[in-house]
């Protein structure tokens, strides 16, 4: 039995090893003084203009959580048309429902002003 998981505790024994290799190599190479000009927050080229830590508005995090959404419609879509013939049609109507579920979830996000930007 021990046969069978020997790969799985190697793998996993050299994936610590090369983490503690690469954190503790990060310590040693990085100890370098920390000048002010390395401290400063810099972001796409341009220094950054006011405060920090602005709170962000609800907006963001519903627009990412509809993305992420709509991105786990692709998931299961995907491997749908990669098997449709084979699935007849119980994948069809099943697939459907679940296309029909996400549109009315879609249309409730727009009725509802999650799409709009600003108001």
């Amino acid at each position: 039995m021990f046969d069978l998981y020997l790969p799985m505790f190697l793998m996993f024994a050299i994936a610590a090893g090369v983490a503690a290799g690469m954190f503790s190599l990060g310590q040693f190479v990085g100890k370098n003084p920390q000048s002010a000009e390395k401290l400063t927050p810099f972001e796409c080229g341009n220094d950054t203009e006011g405060a920090g830590n602005v709170r962000l508005s609800v907006k963001f995090y519903l627009t990412a959580i509809l993305f992420v959404v709509f991105d786990i419609e692709v998931v299961f879509i995907y491997p749908w048309a990669a098997l449709f013939k084979g699935l007849g049609w119980v994948g069809f109507a099943s697939m459907l429902m679940f296309v029909v579920a996400l549109l009315v979830a879609l249309v409730y996000c727009w009725k509802k002003g999650a799409l709009e930007w600003e108001k």
